[in-house]
């Protein structure tokens, strides 16, 4: 549809957009741990499902409280493969998330796992479980908060689109609402790269 088409109807509707705040990236790096070389390079392309998937722990405030969600993002399509939610962005929840991840796609030998600097990756817990199922481990160099940019961006989506909107008061409303939301990203949310397709709608072009 026309760009000045749906300026009309968004006129007449009184609807407005929700630009997304930009902010300043910043980034916090482990004291001390394992690293990995970075396999990603800044390549967010994959061409196939399972080839590379990014990840990333983003935090959220409620009132004096933190909520922290670990995801896992799967290059080929977008799609989230899996995510946890916590109180604090430890070790354990990166490896509950894995474990989902690891459960829902059976076959994941070989496919690069791209991550931050940040203490749940540098642990030895997450660097002896990767290999285990077959999977590479790769990490973003130090201090480049641009080498996990494709995560960043859908953390940036989910915030604008999934919470910002609403004057969320509760732990329980908060992880409502971002189950909520990573739900139609997956199933409901057309994107552009995709062909208009949903991630979900345009991996099943490509798996049985």
């Amino acid at each position: 549809m026309n760009h000045k088409k749906v300026l009309r109807l968004m006129q007449t509707l009184g609807i407005r957009s929700q630009i997304r705040t930009k902010r300043r990236a910043t980034y916090t790096a482990s004291a001390a741990g394992l690293i990995a070389e970075n396999l990603l390079k800044q390549n967010f392309e994959a061409t196939k499902p399972n080839e590379k998937w990014v990840t990333d722990i983003t935090q959220y405030r409620i009132g004096e409280r933190w909520l922290y969600l670990s995801a896992v993002k799967d290059l080929f399509n977008n799609e989230i493969v899996a995510y946890e939610i916590g109180e604090h962005p430890t070790k354990e929840l990166v490896q509950r998330t894995f474990n989902k991840a690891f459960r829902k796609r059976k076959d994941v030998t070989g496919v690069v796992i791209h991550s931050d600097r940040g203490a749940p990756y540098t642990s030895r817990l997450y660097h002896d479980m990767l290999p285990k199922v077959g999977a590479q481990i790769s990490m973003s160099r130090g201090g480049n908060c641009y080498d996990n940019a494709s995560i960043e961006s859908f953390f940036s989506h989910l915030k604008t689109e999934g919470l910002s909107l609403y004057s969320i008061r509760t732990w329980s409303e908060a992880q409502r609402r971002i189950e909520k939301y990573i739900h139609f990203y997956n199933t409901k949310r057309p994107q552009r790269k995709l062909n208009k397709l949903t991630p979900v709608e345009y991996r099943r072009q490509f798996v049985s």
